[in-house]
C-alpha cells in the first residue's frame, strides 16, 4: 500500500494557499484553486494507492477548484473522480450543468473535460481516482456529458455512499482488502447505481449460475469476479449486474459463503482441536 500526505501545518500562513494548489496538483492532476479563507487557510490531504484505484481524503477550508483547458492540456492522464462529501452540501459544474449535492451524495466527474467544484464551507471529502479504462469497463455510457450524481438514499447509491464515507473517515482502510476485490466492489456499485439493471433481461439465470460457481470455488484463494466471469463466459460487468438485480454483490456473496463455512467448521466436534486461526486461514 502506497500512502502519501500533504499538510499546511508547517507552512507560513501567507504561503499556505499557494502550497495547497501545488499539493492538489501533485496528488491529483493540474487544477487551479482559490479560497475566501486565503489569509487563514488550512488543508490536509492523504492519498492511498490500492491497485488501480487511488483514494484521496481531503480536509480543508472553503474553496473553489477549477479544471481548465490549460490544465487539461498540461496533464498526462485524464481519469475520472468519484467524490463524496461527509458533512455539508457542495456544487459541481461541468458541460454547462450546475449540480447541487447533499452531504453523502456521490458525483462522478470526468477529468478530460473542464469542471468546477465549489465547497462553500469547510469540508471532508473522499475523492477516488478511477482510470478511464476502469470506468469504461463498468459503464456502457462512460462518456455521457456532465457530472453524474448518485443520490445517497436511492437504490445502490446508499451502499456506494456508505463505502465512500467510511473511506473518508479512514482512508488507510482501503489497504486492508485485496486491491482487485475492492476495485471490483466499487465498479459493481458504480454500475448498479448509474446504469441499473433493466427488467426482462436474463440476469436471474446468470446470478443463479454465478452463485453455483461461488459455491464450488469460495474456499480457493484469489477468488475474484474476473475468474468467475471467464468461467461463465460473460463480461465482468454483466456478472455484477446480475448480482445487483438480486440486491446482492459478488464480494458480499463470497464473504457470506466463507463465513457460513467457518461457522459450520467451528460447530463440528471433530474439529474442536483445530485453532480458530487455522479455520480462518482455510
Amino acid at each position: 500500500m502506497d500512502v502519501r500526505t500533504w499538510s499546511t501545518d508547517a507552512i507560513r500562513p501567507s504561503l499556505r494557499l499557494d502550497y495547497w494548489v501545488g499539493a492538489i496538483c501533485d496528488a491529483f492532476l493540474e487544477m487551479d484553486c482559490d479560497s475566501r479563507a486565503r489569509d487563514s487557510f488550512e488543508g490536509h490531504l492523504a492519498r492511498v494507492a490500492a491497485g488501480e484505484l487511488s483514494f484521496h481524503q481531503v480536509r480543508a477550508q472553503t474553496q473553489d477548484v477549477f479544471r481548465t483547458r490549460r490544465g487539461i492540456a498540461r496533464s498526462n492522464h485524464h481519469p475520472y473522480y468519484l467524490i463524496a462529501q461527509r458533512h455539508h452540501g457542495w456544487h459541481v459544474r461541468q458541460d454547462g450543468r450546475l449540480l447541487q449535492l447533499r452531504a453523502g451524495d456521490v458525483a462522478l466527474v470526468d477529468a478530460s473535460r473542464c469542471y468546477e467544484l465549489h465547497f462553500p464551507e469547510a469540508f471532508e471529502v473522499m475523492s477516488i481516482q478511477l482510470p478511464r479504462h476502469f470506468v469504461g469497463r463498468w459503464l456502457a455510457n462512460a462518456e455521457a456529458p456532465g457530472a453524474r450524481v448518485v443520490p445517497r438514499d436511492a437504490g445502490w447509491g446508499a451502499p456506494l455512499s456508505a463505502l465512500c464515507l467510511q473511506l473518508a473517515r479512514d482512508p488507510a482502510s482501503a489497504g486492508h482488502y485485496p486491491a482487485e476485490l475492492l476495485s471490483d466492489h466499487f465498479g459493481a456499485l458504480l454500475a448498479a447505481a448509474l446504469e441499473p439493471h433493466v427488467p426482462g433481461t436474463p440476469a436471474a439465470d446468470l446470478a443463479a449460475r454465478a452463485h453455483d460457481w461461488l459455491h464450488e470455488h469460495f474456499a480457493a484463494s484469489g477468488v475474484v469476479a474476473a475468474s468467475a466471469a471467464r468461467d461463465l463466459g460473460v463480461s465482468v460487468r454483466s456478472l455484477h449486474r446480475a448480482f445487483a438485480a438480486r440486491g446482492a454483490t459478488f464480494a458480499g456473496t463470497l464473504r457470506a459463503l466463507r463465513i457460513d463455512e467457518a461457522k459450520r467448521q467451528l460447530a463440528q466436534p471433530r474439529l474442536s482441536h483445530v485453532a480458530t486461526a487455522e479455520i480462518a486461514r482455510r
